[in-house]
């Protein structure tokens, strides 16, 4: 079990199990939705509890996606593909340990010019 939450306290969340690892997006969209780039795991939606879902905020940022953050402190927290049977959540928002490491750094073409990834992990340039 993991548990997290957003900086304030007023959306926490559980994960049942363990959590896959996670995937860097240096994609425009997540880079300016999170201020930086987004490091998210996939979680079945089944496994995941939210606590004070009423102060998610959801932006649809595609036709297919949403992403929730928190309506009082503006945490970023999920990428919420609605039609899969997963929902991404942010790793900064998880309580340590989370026992699970960065796998792969993918949108590395639109990464931001302020910054190298030199941590030797694969990048897939979309």
């Amino acid at each position: 079990m993991h548990k997290g939450s957003c900086l304030c306290g007023a959306v926490s969340f559980v994960v049942e199990g363990e959590l896959s690892p996670a995937d860097a997006c240096h994609c425009t969209i997540c880079r300016k939705h999170s201020g930086h780039y987004y490091a998210g795991t996939d979680v079945k939606r089944d496994a995941l509890t939210i606590t004070g879902e009423g102060n998610i905020t959801w932006y649809q940022s595609s036709p297919k996606v949403r992403r929730g953050f928190c309506v009082t402190c503006g945490s970023s927290l999920f990428f919420d593909p609605q039609t899969h049977d997963w929902i991404s959540v942010a790793m900064g928002a998880f309580d340590k340990p989370t026992d699970t490491k960065l796998a792969v750094h993918i949108f590395v073409a639109d990464k931001g010019d302020y910054y190298d990834i030199a941590d030797g992990l694969p990048q897939n340039q979309q």
